[in-house]
């Protein structure tokens, strides 16, 4: 009975292991992952140059902030990209879903005083022809990220008022 138990849930457990596989993200095929690779490159050389617009414009369309708050919060932020080889280093580029890709590298990021260096994952989307990073990574590489806002209440006393 044991061994049929076994029999039984091996094709189930292989099922549910195939998902967690997916999800690791397998090495993007070269062409992809060379033509994803520059596509970054160049959007942190214009974010580098002050280009703001233009890396705008090479965001991905799911963002959700203005041209106008993208370009103020860039131009603000205490990072921006180093230059040349320190930009990106040890960059791995997994296939995503669909026309997606993940970059994980090791970004050289000049602020005040010496160049820092961050390991992060970037997203980018094939979208009208070219690929595009989101947003809130960009902002994250800044040092630029929503900052949440906290609320308070003020309280009201008792026996004051009505």
């Amino acid at each position: 009975m044991k061994s049929l138990r076994i029999v039984l849930s091996t094709p189930l457990l292989a099922a549910l292991a195939l998902p967690a596989q997916a999800r690791r993200g397998e090495p993007a095929d070269q062409a992809v992952a060379a033509e994803a690779r520059q596509s970054l490159d160049g959007i942190l050389d214009l974010w580098r140059a002050g280009n703001y617009e233009g890396v705008y414009d090479r965001t991905s369309v799911s963002g959700r902030e203005s041209r106008e708050a993208f370009a103020r919060k860039l131009a603000n932020a205490s990072r921006r990209p180093a230059c040349c080889w320190e930009k990106m280093q040890e960059v791995r580029v997994t296939a995503g879903s669909g026309d997606a890709v993940t970059i994980r590298a090791r970004f050289g990021l000049d602020g005040p005083g010496e160049t820092e260096y961050s390991t992060r994952s970037v997203r980018l989307v094939r979208e009208e022809g070219g690929w595009r990073v989101a947003q809130a990574d960009l902002l994250a590489l800044a040092g630029a990220a929503k900052k949440r806002r906290h609320s308070t209440r003020k309280s009201v006393k008792a026996g004051g008022g009505r």
